[in-house]
C-alpha cells in the first residue's frame, strides 16, 4: 500500500493520471531506495519520500 499512497500523493501534486505518477515513481532514483530498505527510507512518510522524487525531477 505504501506504493499506491506515494503514486496518489505524485498524481495529485504533480496534476497527473496515476499512470503517469506510476511511471515516474518506479523510474526515479528514490525508488531502489525505498525497494530495497537504503537508509530506512522506507520508514519515512509516504509526502515525504513524494518530495524527494518530486525535487529530484527538478534536478534532473
Amino acid at each position: 500500500m505504501k506504493y499506491a499512497r506515494i503514486i496518489e500523493i505524485l498524481a495529485s501534486r504533480l496534476g497527473i493520471t496515476r499512470e503517469e505518477a506510476m511511471e515516474i515513481f518506479y523510474t526515479s532514483p528514490v525508488f531502489p531506495l525505498i525497494d530495497n530498505g537504503i537508509a530506512d527510507l522506507h520508514c519515512r512518510s509516504d509526502e515525504y519520500l513524494a518530495d524527494e522524487i518530486i525535487l529530484d525531477r527538478k534536478v534532473s
